[in-house]
């Protein structure tokens, strides 16, 4: 089903139409809503849309439209029934991968899934059993962060004539204390981010990797987008990068950005981001040629990365990242990978960008620029090469 297509102005009657396809029917479905296309309207076709959508996901879609027609539409309930933890968790799962992209519910959701599917009690009426094996096996953010996800699964249970209560909700954690903003919030001095960088160069088993590391500093790009990028995705002088897309390793598949925002990020003529790129380019580069590789010329992808700066355990046998090993010396601390994000949009608005700027840079919001990182009232035309 196109979700973004759903809601359209028959251009016979200037009124609102659903049409959508769904899984097993030949045919495209039509609904007329009969309303004028204006914002009160579109909301009540979106509300429509939503209510045929969870049917759909329920098993229960009506084929005929009868119980979806505008001015004539009842609820369409289904008598509450026995159902287990696990049924009902699974559903709404069917129910929520129609908006999330799969690395989402792969990495928001896997986790729960697996404690529900081990459960011994399948009972709602067991509710606090499972909130105090939660907090046995979890930590206290992670258990108060399930048990919300619980609660609203029964809500939308609930609103799914699935089941009658709620029985997670009044068990509900206190909400954890936040770390304070310093503790959130951390970037490398330009000193400590030259430094790593230095070391990746010539590091003896790291030194293949130097060069992404040097663009996650320099752009502030997630990840997953670096991995991503192509060299049809660089401008012939290396001085404009399209960001367009991201690479999900949990699920080894592409997808859009994190907020689906498509970037330019500019680079300055002679700056160290172009001149990285020019030195690293082929000379007749590949369009779809990736720009970041592991070793043996695969993908890179978020185990590499992270086996690179932190380590890992391999079967008992410890090795040490890079940056973990530099931390364990008292040379800088240690930071997460997504430091080298924290690191570039500190930096770049303490060199004089604006928010604004810097928010479009890393495909952010301006709230959260202003949020995180501290800014001078300075504005500059280009990216600082800083």
């Amino acid at each position: 089903m196109n979700q973004d297509k759903w809601i359209t102005v028959d251009p016979r009657t200037n009124k609102l139409v659903l049409r959508f396809r769904v899984r097993g029917f030949p045919k495209q479905f039509y609904l007329n809503t009969r309303l004028k296309d204006n914002k009160t309207n579109r909301g009540i076709a979106n509300t429509r849309k939503e209510i045929i959508q969870r049917d759909i996901a329920l098993g229960r879609f009506d084929s005929t439209l009868e119980s979806y027609e505008f001015g004539k539409y009842k609820t369409a309930m289904i008598p509450c029934q026995k159902i287990s933890l696990v049924e009902l968790w699974n559903k709404f799962l069917d129910f929520k991968s129609q908006f999330l992209e799969q690395s989402t519910l792969e990495s928001d959701y896997k986790n729960i899934t697996n404690f529900i599917t081990g459960l011994s009690t399948q009972s709602f009426d067991d509710a606090t059993i499972i909130r105090d094996l939660l907090l046995n096996k979890y930590s206290y953010h992670t258990a108060h962060k399930m048990l919300a996800a619980f609660s609203r699964c029964c809500q939308w249970g609930i609103d799914s004539g699935l089941i009658e209560a709620n029985p997670f909700e009044k068990i509900q954690l206190p909400k954890p204390k936040r770390r304070s903003h310093e503790d959130e919030v951390k970037a490398y001095t330009l000193e400590q981010r030259d430094l790593i960088i230095a070391d990746f160069e010539s590091h003896s088993k790291f030194s293949h990797y130097s060069s992404l590391i040097k663009f996650l500093f320099w752009t502030g790009c997630r990840p997953g987008e670096v991995f991503a990028l192509t060299w049809e995705d660089v401008n012939s002088d290396c001085t404009r990068i399209s960001i367009t897309k991201a690479y999900a390793s949990r699920v080894h598949a592409l997808k859009g950005t994190k907020n689906n925002k498509r970037r330019v990020f500019p680079c300055q003529q002679g700056s160290k981001l172009q001149t990285l790129l020019l030195e690293i380019r082929p000379n007749t580069p590949k369009p779809s040629g990736l720009i970041f590789k592991s070793k043996s010329g695969a993908r890179m992808n978020l185990a590499i990365l992270e086996k690179c700066w932190r380590g890992n355990n391999h079967q008992g046998h410890v090795i040490k990242g890079l940056v973990r090993e530099l931390a364990d010396q008292g040379i800088v601390p240690y930071l997460k990978i997504y430091s080298t994000r924290h690191t570039f949009a500190t930096w770049a608005i303490a060199s004089g960008a604006s928010p604004e700027k810097v928010a479009y840079w890393i495909g952010d919001n301006v709230q959260t620029v202003l949020m995180y990182y501290c800014h001078p009232d300075v504005t500059k035309t280009e990216c600082p090469d800083f």
